[in-house]
C-alpha cells in the first residue's frame, strides 16, 4: 500500500545502528512531520539502510511531501507497525495545489469581448 502526505518536518532523530541475529548490520533513521490539517497530526516515518540519505538537504521546519508504505507484522502474539518512507520531496513555500493564474487570465464576458456592452445583471442580490 503506497500513500503520501504533506507536512512540516518537526524533528529528525539520530541514526540508529545494530547487528541482526544473522550477523548483518542495519541502520535506520526516523523523522517526524506534522500535518497541516484542521486537526494536525504528528507522524513518525522510518528510513532503513541507505534510504536515510533522502533526508540530505532537509531540516526541521521544512515543508515536505513524503511517499510511504504501511507495514505490519506479528511477533509473539503482538502486532508492530512501520511507516516506511521511500521518497521525500521538498514543497515550495506558498505553492498551491491548484493551477497558477491571475485575475487578468479570466476572459471578459462574451458581449464585452465582441465590442458590445456587458449584459445587465438584474438579480436582486
Amino acid at each position: 500500500m503506497s500513500m503520501d502526505v504533506k507536512g512540516r518536518v518537526d524533528q529528525i532523530l539520530p541514526i540508529q545502528t545494530g547487528t541482526s541475529k544473522a550477523g548483518k548490520e542495519w541502520s535506520k533513521q526516523e523523522f517526524i512531520i506534522e500535518t497541516e490539517e484542521q486537526f494536525p497530526k504528528k507522524i513518525c516515518f522510518t528510513l532503513f539502510g541507505d534510504k536515510s540519505s533522502l533526508l540530505n538537504g532537509i531540516s526541521a521546519n521544512d515543508q515536505v511531501e513524503v511517499f510511504f508504505n504501511l507495514e505490519s507484522r506479528e511477533y509473539n502474539g503482538r502486532w508492530y507497525h512501520n511507516i516506511n518512507a521511500w521518497r521525500i520531496n521538498p514543497v515550495q513555500a506558498g505553492a498551491a495545489d491548484g493551477p497558477d493564474f491571475t485575475p487578468g487570465d479570466i476572459p471578459p464576458p462574451a458581449a464585452a469581448a465582441e465590442g458590445g456592452e456587458a449584459p445587465v445583471d438584474d438579480l436582486p442580490f
